[in-house]
């Protein structure tokens, strides 16, 4: 959803002979010891790591309750390799906790800007890193906005020369489904993420006919938000879930639920309204581009346990509705850490 592209990175790395931007890169899984995980002022965190670990932890734990579970990272390619580098070690326990990488903007859509192209130094990086994924059996899902017809055609074929499936829409605020048939429809099942052919993201709808809506398409795999329109505390129910994992075709696909682990969202059921006021240690900044939405120090356990390890948890959440995997996002959180003074982080 959000495109807060790792472009400063990206360019360091087209610049500077692809090495790494991140203060403190560690080794995979080798995570410091010796910082604190809830002091706010921290200089020594490996902000890439933590990110790393903490979808790991999320991944490890949603499987051992429903083997099969789907994990899909969306953006921040750097986490790719230990040093944000296409020819870098790969980060293979990390590869190994997904299905598939989400990337937003690889062709079009450039830094908010529907229709823009994407400068052809920070696409060459980026699918450099994404082919890693797709050399390790990783399903790349990339998503385009872009309205001009011969764009539209462009990010598809483009997409697909490079073996990857995508979803190329005008609605940024991913609110519409584009009219037509879904590029390479097909009435075969979807089994498993590398069997679809296409996607289809959704995640602010704004008619109360979503779910007819949805049931009413041939998509592969649905990208939706876990929550019910008139109640954004509750979770559509399983039931409701299932009805949406058959195609108008009959086929079988997979419905995945969008959670964002970068942010905390002012409209979900944990939120607190005296946070902005009495800042948590793990909370931080509102995101100037995206009303609600404020940054959270992700390494830290008081956030983790929104998002998984108890009852409560939105992972679990996501389990008990019956969803085939989750859709995970913003995933570049780490730049924005990066770029903090130390006093912020």
């Amino acid at each position: 959803m959000r495109s807060i592209c790792s472009n400063l990175a990206l360019i360091m790395i087209c610049l500077l002979g692809l090495t790494s931007c991140s203060k403190k890169e560690l080794s995979e899984n080798n995570s410091n010891k010796n910082v604190s995980k809830t002091s706010p002022k921290t200089e020594l965190i490996d902000y890439r790591q933590e990110l790393r670990t903490f979808i790991q932890d999320i991944s490890a734990w949603a499987r051992a309750q429903k083997p099969g579970f789907i994990v899909v990272a969306q953006n921040s390619t750097e986490l790719i390799t230990t040093n944000g580098s296409p020819a870098g070690p790969v980060a293979a326990n990390y590869l190994k906790a997904l299905d598939g990488i989400g990337r937003e903007e690889l062709y079009y859509g450039y830094e908010n800007n529907d229709d823009l192209a994407t400068p052809s130094n920070i696409t060459n990086a980026w699918v450099s890193l994404l082919k890693i994924g797709t050399a390790n059996k990783l399903t790349v899902l990339t998503t385009d906005y872009c309205s001009t017809a011969t764009k539209v055609t462009a990010s598809y074929q483009k997409n697909e020369a490079n073996g990857f499936i995508s979803f190329a829409t005008s609605s940024r605020e991913l609110k519409a489904i584009p009219a037509g048939a879904p590029y390479h429809e097909n009435a075969n099942n979807i089994n498993t993420l590398a069997d679809a052919k296409n996607f289809l993201y959704l995640i602010h709808p704004t008619n109360n006919q979503y779910l007819n809506n949805l049931k009413a398409t041939n998509y592969d795999v649905l990208i939706i938000d876990a929550f019910q329109l008139d109640n954004e505390s509750v979770t559509w129910t399983k039931d409701q879930i299932n009805s949406l994992k058959v195609k108008k075709n009959g086929a079988k696909r997979l419905v995945l639920a969008y959670m964002s682990i970068g942010q905390a969202e002012d409209y979900r059921w944990y939120w607190n309204p005296s946070w902005p006021d009495n800042k948590p240690a793990w909370f931080g900044d509102l995101d100037p581009d995206w009303g609600g939405n404020y940054n959270v120090r992700y390494w830290m356990p008081e956030w983790k346990a929104f998002i998984y390890g108890n009852a409560n948890s939105y992972t679990q959440k996501l389990l008990d509705a019956g969803f085939d995997g989750t859709y995970l996002d913003p995933v570049d959180a780490s730049d924005y850490w990066e770029g903090q003074p130390t006093t912020k982080r």
